[in-house]
């Protein structure tokens, strides 16, 4: 894996890559002549977890082929919730995160900002909820998988 691009020919871009994300890019390829809100999440590595203080490295794994397959599946119920989306970029990151390199963007546009905010936080929340990502931590007491992790289910209204 290295660096992610913007597709051309789609109007989602969806990826899992090793490389530090396209933050900026993500932002600027959403942005559309027809869309008057653009919203990006950035989820980034903190120095803290749930009782462990002094957490100085992440390290994400994942199931790629079926990341990207549950990536398509959270926008394509996005875009069947809100049918005016003009574009969603869902990127996250494997291997190993310093505090505060970023480790998941979202990015949605839309004509307006309800459904770009709406949007963006049914993408964000149904990824961590869906996508087979695991979370490994080193904090000052030692290291192990998050204590944040939950069993995954399947997108509401996904739609291909």
């Amino acid at each position: 894996m290295g660096a992610v691009l913007p597709p051309a020919d789609r109007a989602d871009w969806l990826a899992i890559t090793d490389a530090p994300l396209p933050v900026e890019a993500a932002t600027t390829w959403v942005t559309t002549p027809a869309s008057g809100a653009v919203v990006t999440f950035l989820g980034v590595a903190r120095d803290h977890s749930v009782d462990r203080p002094g957490v100085h490295r992440l390290a994400y794994e994942a199931y790629e082929e079926a990341v990207v397959r549950v990536f398509g599946e959270i926008a394509g119920a996005a875009r069947g919730r809100w049918p005016e989306l003009e574009r969603i970029a869902l990127l996250h990151r494997t291997g190993d995160l310093e505090v505060s390199d970023a480790a998941v963007v979202v990015a949605v546009s839309a004509p307006h900002r309800p459904e770009a905010f709406e949007a963006a936080r049914f993408c964000i929340d149904t990824l961590k909820e869906s996508a087979p990502i695991w979370k490994r931590e080193d904090w000052d007491g030692g290291s192990d998988w998050g204590l944040d992790a939950q069993g995954l289910r399947p997108v509401d209204g996904a739609r291909a």
